[in-house]
């Protein structure tokens, strides 16, 4: 998987990088964003633009953080690759331990 979104994007969302995406692969769950690791073409264009720099080529994303790898994963064990998020819109799961975090402060 190249691109991955953390935990700077939890309960923000400024959705800047789904704009940028060419290949419409960012999906948006209840508390954040999500790439689809099979449809992301690892182009990088939602890096620079993320304003939390949440977004992070896998092997880049900080230690503390690295849980979200996986969670950018399992997001899609039941929504498959749909080939593109929006014809999904914006979908009411998060993977549990994103929907089990406490709020987070905007800034």
């Amino acid at each position: 998987m190249p691109y991955i979104i953390a935990e700077p994007c939890v309960d923000v969302k400024d959705k800047a990088c789904i704009e940028e995406c060419p290949v419409d692969c960012i999906y948006e769950g209840n508390r954040m964003l999500y790439i689809q690791p099979d449809e992301c073409v690892d182009c990088g264009a939602c890096e620079p633009v993320c304003p939390v720099e949440a977004i992070f080529y896998e092997d880049d994303t900080p230690d503390q953080w690295s849980g979200y790898i996986n969670a950018n994963v399992d997001f899609f064990d039941d929504l498959g690759s749909p080939g593109g998020a929006t014809k999904v819109g914006k979908t009411d799961y998060d993977v549990p331990f994103i929907a089990a975090l406490p709020p987070m402060a905007n800034e």
